[in-house]
């Protein structure tokens, strides 16, 4: 049953995540891009496939490419389904990202203040 708790938990968490990160990547694509091209569910998709590909490249590095070469990979394309989704150039993609991962870093804080860990097993 332990088991089945932890597993439940860590979807829940990965869930939240997702739509925190996506709450975070639509407002700072709004701010950026504007609204008719930084849609929510854009912000969804970016979220999930760079989760995904963050997952596989890491799953790589460890054993080929090494920690950082793995980030700068996961990096370029997060900067691409940015670029791809909120249709922008390079410079305004890495803008978002990192306007985003504020944004992403204040709510999870907020979170955290008033008792809900979203970060605990990523």
């Amino acid at each position: 049953m332990a088991n089945l708790n932890e597993t439940l938990s860590s979807i829940l968490t990965i869930v939240v995540s997702i739509v925190v990160m996506s709450l975070a990547l639509w407002l700072s694509g709004k701010l950026l891009v504007g609204s008719r091209k930084a849609k929510f569910t854009d912000a969804i998709w970016i979220s999930v496939l760079g989760s995904i590909a963050s997952y596989v490249v890491s799953y790589f590095a460890t054993g080929l490419l090494g920690g950082l070469l793995g980030s700068l990979i996961t990096l370029i394309i997060v900067l691409l389904l940015v670029k791809h989704f909120f249709d922008c150039g390079w410079l305004k993609a890495l803008l978002i990202a990192i306007i985003a991962a504020i944004i992403f870093i204040v709510i999870v804080a907020i979170l955290g203040l008033i008792g809900i860990g979203v970060v605990s097993s990523i």
